[in-house]
């Protein structure tokens, strides 16, 4: 659970429901119409522009890259391959059978490696299961960044809407304040979904993107090297340039103790 998330976003929330209600009613903001065009075109638009089956699956992954919890950590990885390249010196690659690794990719690339591929099929399954990881995460960032997009687009639609239905009544000057009110909600609603929704998760998920690619690529490398049977030493030395200096530090200190 990435807790970050969510203390931001009802943080955010909180702090305009505070104002809001230091200067008036709730029930003043609140527009069922305004809220109709914000969302509903927002995601309509979003449909237009990618497909449906590719709208639902982004929501899906940005929900899961949002408020799920962290990602692999890449020198707990490392040690865990170098387990598994221990296991497959001593015991053979039939010896992996009983490992049960800890990330999908992983278990993928061990399964391989027991049953014996070629390294050069193993390497280019692998990279096509990769990249196809990233093109997923990249469309989901690219739905939101539209959708992102899209809601202030219709905020400024809803309010033009609302200027045309307050100059109709002119004519009844204590109808233009309410109307006047109605016709700024659809601004607030298209900015609120775009600055505290769409484009954070857009932003976590082209994060997310980068952190897979080092940990995917990570995985691929090492488990090569298995493939190999490489010694778990050289494997360590290997894998050690996908960290920062002072990660590399923390795990020789680790492989002392």
């Amino acid at each position: 659970m990435d807790f970050a998330t969510i203390i931001g976003i009802a943080g955010a929330f909180g702090v305009v429901g505070w104002a809001i209600s230091m200067g008036g009613s709730f029930d003043a903001f609140v527009d069922m119409p305004s809220i109709a065009i914000v969302f509903g075109g927002g995601i309509a638009a979003t449909i237009i522009r990618f497909s449906l089956a590719g709208v639902v699956s982004a929501f899906a992954l940005g929900s899961k890259t949002a408020f799920g919890g962290a990602g692999p950590n890449p020198r707990g990885m490392i040690e865990e391959i170098c387990e598994i390249a221990d296991i497959a010196r001593r015991q053979g690659p039939l010896g992996l059978e009983a490992v049960k690794p800890s990330h999908p990719y992983l278990a993928k690339a061990v399964q391989m490696v027991t049953d014996g591929y070629a390294i050069d099929f193993m390497r280019e399954a692998l990279e096509k299961e990769r990249d196809l990881a990233l093109e997923r995460l990249e469309e989901g960032a690219r739905i939101y960044k539209a959708l992102g997009d899209s809601g202030p687009a219709f905020g400024m639609i809803g309010t033009l809407v609302g200027l045309v239905q307050m100059l109709q009544q002119m004519d009844d000057p204590s109808k233009i304040g309410p109307a006047m009110a109605v016709a700024l909600l659809t601004t607030l609603y298209g900015a609120l979904l775009s600055n505290i929704i769409c484009l954070p998760i857009f932003e976590k998920l082209n994060a997310k993107a980068k952190v897979e690619d080092v940990n995917l690529t990570l995985i691929l490398d090492g488990m090569l090297q298995v493939r190999q049977n490489v010694s778990p030493n050289l494997v360590r030395e290997v894998l050690k340039s996908y960290l920062p200096s002072q990660h590399r530090e923390a795990l020789d200190q680790q492989k002392a103790a």
